[in-house]
């Protein structure tokens, strides 16, 4: 693309080397967009990073679980390898409960679930207590849902936006039924509730690529040899008359004719110079979150492969048993148990020490995993501050706008900690595709509109 005075026009600057920078970049590349990507850390791939040992256990900076659609796409597909099952359990007094129609073999669950249903109601739900009391019924949401919610938020339920209820919770119980018979015939895992941009089926599902989860960014990256430049933090995007001009890195002001930010949307906000129309976005939050991967002797330690733990005296809300679903991430006889904990920067948690944090990890895993203690290997614990958006009613009327795009021209916030949404890997992968369509048309149009006009010197 060209300027309308026959320049070269200035690249679209991509802030982060991750799944949805790479993505912007190579798509842009691919319909002749200049392109610069600037990666803030020492490697590409952020958040879908893994890493390996020694001894042969592979675990990624949290489960991930793709499918066979986004591998394909990205054009990795003959590199992966199909995972054979998934599902899903929630740990009460003891007991494991297939999710989601296990809990409804608790005839305390059913029965509260179904007088809430046929109640007549004024109003609809106002926060996420309401919602999940409406829908499940006092006895579920009490015990289940809102101790989920709100250990995964580490805010009160009442005070969370409907919004937080991912919309393909509600898929319809012969949709979910429909998927987990397909997988049962294929001996596959069908994706159920990964995607919201593509329809599900059963030819889609879920799939580890050899090696490791950064394959995806490799590859990406492979197509962008000169793009990108890492150690390279944006230190400011420049904004004049309303429009996103330029960035600065290490001290240097880059000319851009578009701003792409995979950033947390409240660290954009503070990077933006020259107006203040994101500011408000700065009192978006996050929620730190602690991964203690848990090595073990043994393998299929759990109900399924990820059991939910909403009992209130458990530290961790989740537990991932990733190779029982994929079992070449760990040695023969021996398996990663991958526990969530949510735990903002200032608790107590946050600063205990590696030792200790396992120590308290298996020590809560001996009352429903017997020989815990005798099975446990080792531990290594990663940290991150931007694990989950958190969905406040307090700005609920601005991440509606936020959706909607910036209102600023020429730079977009995409990715899930960009969006400020908590969308899964393939969405964040067409989510990214459809904007980066979008923005070369309103690129072509700039052109085509300035062309016609009296040009400046320089048209941005």
């Amino acid at each position: 693309m060209t300027a309308a005075n026959g320049k070269a026009r200035p690249p679209v600057v991509v802030l982060g080397a991750g799944l949805a920078g790479l993505t912007a970049a190579r798509e842009l590349r691919r319909r002749s967009v200049p392109v610069r990507v600037f990666e803030a850390g020492k490697q590409i791939a952020g958040l879908a990073r893994s890493f390996r040992d020694e001894d042969g256990f592979v675990h990624d900076f949290g489960a991930h679980f793709i499918t066979n659609r986004l591998a394909a796409a990205i054009g990795v597909g003959s590199r992966c390898r199909d995972v054979k099952h998934y599902g899903e359990t929630v740990l009460l007094n003891g007991r494991y409960y297939p999710y989601p129609f296990g809990l409804m073999r608790n005839p305390r669950f059913l029965a509260s679930a179904l007088a809430s249903r046929s109640m007549r109601r004024s109003a609809p739900p106002q926060s996420a207590r309401e919602w999940y009391i409406t829908n499940y019924g006092h006895a579920l949401a009490e015990q289940v849902a809102i101790p989920l919610v709100e250990s995964w938020s580490g805010a009160p339920a009442s005070e969370l936006a409907t919004s937080v209820v991912p919309p393909q919770i509600d898929r319809g119980n012969t949709h979910v039924l429909r998927l987990k018979l397909a997988s049962r015939l294929s001996g596959r895992a069908v994706a159920n509730g990964y995607s919201r941009e593509k329809p599900e089926s059963a030819h889609v599902w879920h799939v580890y690529p050899e090696g490791s989860l950064a394959t995806l960014c490799e590859h990406l990256a492979a197509d962008l040899d000169g793009v990108i430049q890492t150690e390279s933090p944006v230190e400011a995007i420049l904004v004049e008359d309303g429009r996103a001009v330029g960035v600065q890195v290490k001290g240097e002001v880059i000319e851009a004719s578009a701003v792409i930010s995979t950033a947390p949307v409240h660290v954009l906000a503070k990077l933006v110079r020259g107006t203040d129309a994101v500011a408000h976005f700065a009192r978006f939050r996050y929620r730190p979150l602690l991964l203690v991967n848990l090595r073990f002797h043994g393998r299929g330690l759990l109900g399924d492969v990820v059991t939910w733990t909403p009992e209130r005296h458990l530290p961790f809300f989740r537990i991932t048993e990733a190779p029982v679903s994929m079992p070449w991430l760990a040695p023969d006889g021996m398996t990663t148990l991958t526990v969530d904990i949510g735990s903002e920067t200032d608790e107590p948690l946050w600063r205990m020490p590696e030792d200790q944090l396992a120590e308290l990890c298996v020590e809560h895993l001996q009352s429903f995993i017997p020989g815990a203690k005798r099975r446990f290997i080792s531990a290594r614990v990663l940290r991150t501050t931007i694990a989950h958006p958190i969905y406040l009613r307090a700005y609920e009327s601005e991440r509606l706008q936020l959706e909607r795009g910036l209102p600023v021209r020429g730079l977009y916030s995409i990715g899930r900690n960009g969006a400020f949404a908590h969308i899964l890997m393939e969405d964040v992968y067409w989510r990214t595709l459809a904007q980066m369509r979008q923005l070369v048309t309103e690129l072509s149009g700039a052109t085509s509109t300035r062309a016609q006009a009296p040009a400046p010197a320089v048209v941005m």
